[in-house]
């Protein structure tokens, strides 16, 4: 198993992308903490991961405040009484261009996308310090990398600092055998993407970006996850790890 006996947190991990990571962890043998704010979600993804035989914890947890991570992190050391993988993959995305978004929605962008990164870092710290080291797994975007076309400014802003706060984690912490990296995945199959790609000639044109000729599956960013997080890419540091099928490739 190539995360046997490591503890991971994932923020947003009550469903979606962060249920993914956090089901192909347990698989691997992690101890998973998943983070949301979704109470009933989170807990009854928590019990199917128990039920599954992985060792899994929700905590419930506010990315944007500092006061709920403080908490979350003592719950999990009292629980675990180590943490070695952080996944930053809760965000949100208001689908707004420049010119129509509020202040407030891009204070909120902020706040849920790079404050939340930012606080999970700042508490993480000390405690993978304290294991001998860990991995930190920011959740990026093709944003993190490029001026997407189909994504408001917003998102793409988001995205890019978090590729920064990313880098500057990566150089500061690595002497202490703390690493950090960022996923970028392309557009994702998810529940909402679906949603989202209900119009053929919307879906098309989204497919025509990606040399590989389809979108991203939750296995795909998972298991790029999974490689991050383990022993395997342990000289894998500061990098932007595309997830895209070409996307960034153009």
């Amino acid at each position: 198993m190539r995360l046997k006996d490591k503890v991971a947190l994932v923020t947003g991990g009550a469903q979606g992308l962060g249920a993914a990571i956090a089901r192909r962890f347990g698989r691997e043998g992690a101890q998973v903490f998943v983070g949301d704010l979704k109470e009933a979600e989170g807990s009854a993804f928590a019990a199917q991961l128990q039920a599954e035989g992985v060792d899994a914890w929700f905590v419930r947890l506010d990315v944007a405040s500092e006061e709920s991570w403080v908490r979350s992190c003592a719950m999990l050391i009292a629980k675990a009484g180590r943490l070695d993988v952080l996944v930053n993959n809760a965000g949100i995305n208001i689908r707004q261009p420049i010119e129509e978004m509020s202040v407030e929605s891009l204070d909120l962008m902020l706040a849920v996308n790079v404050r939340g990164p930012f606080l999970g870092i700042k508490h993480a710290l000390p405690l993978m310090r304290q294991a001998g080291g860990g991995s930190i797994i920011n959740m990026g975007s093709v944003c993190s990398m490029i001026g997407h076309r189909f994504t408001p400014e917003a998102y793409t802003t988001v995205k890019g600092a978090l590729a920064q706060l990313t880098k500057s984690v990566a150089v500061r912490y690595a002497q202490d055998n703390i690493r950090a990296n960022i996923l970028c995945p392309s557009t994702v199959e998810t529940p909402l993407v679906q949603e989202m790609l209900k119009n053929p000639e919307r879906r098309q044109e989204r497919l025509g970006e990606v040399p590989l000729g389809r979108l991203a599956s939750l296995d795909d960013v998972a298991n790029a996850a999974l490689y991050l997080a383990s022993d395997e890419a342990a000289f894998i540091n500061g990098v932007a790890f595309p997830v895209d099928g070409g996307v960034t490739a153009w």
